[in-house]
């Protein structure tokens, strides 16, 4: 894997429009999330996990995180919704696999308004006692794809 570079950085800021200290950090309080961050780290990666750990344990938001990570120069790995991982999640035969129709109405009805959101998977996944992953898999082998990663990669 190549390292997340200065070409890295821009192309994502202007893809993603994340400013800088999106919390308004005090200079004490992004030395302490830097420290959290690379103390964090797994393989020289931050697992998005790990990232929604320091999140809340912190009180800072999630975007916080993922600015800092790519502050550091830093890889998000293993989304929790299947966006990116180390081993890739292949949807070859999506069409194939029995979905609950509820769960794919409500994905289709967030898309339909433009809110199929990483936070929304969050949110629908805990309403319905499910994993963000298992909503993400009907959501992604139905190509409804998801927007605006809660940690700014996408």
């Amino acid at each position: 894997m190549r390292d997340f570079g200065a070409a890295d950085k821009r192309k994502k800021q202007g893809r993603i429009g994340v400013r800088e200290n999106p919390a308004g950090l005090s200079d004490e309080a992004l030395s302490g999330l830097a420290s959290k961050v690379k103390a964090s780290l797994h393989e020289g990666n931050l697992p998005c996990g790990s990232a929604f750990k320091i999140s809340r344990d912190s009180g800072i938001p999630r975007i916080a995180v993922g600015e800092m990570a790519d502050r550091l120069g830093v890889r998000i790995t293993n989304c929790q919704i299947g966006c990116f991982k180390v081993d890739k999640i292949i949807h070859d035969n999506a069409g194939s696999e029995a979905v609950d129709e509820s769960v794919l109405s409500m994905l289709q009805d967030l898309r339909d308004k433009e809110a199929l959101t990483c936070s929304k998977v969050f949110e629908l996944a805990a309403s319905l006692k499910m994993t963000p992953m298992a909503v993400a898999s009907v959501a992604n082998g139905r190509n409804l794809k998801v927007h605006a990663c809660q940690l700014g990669c996408f």
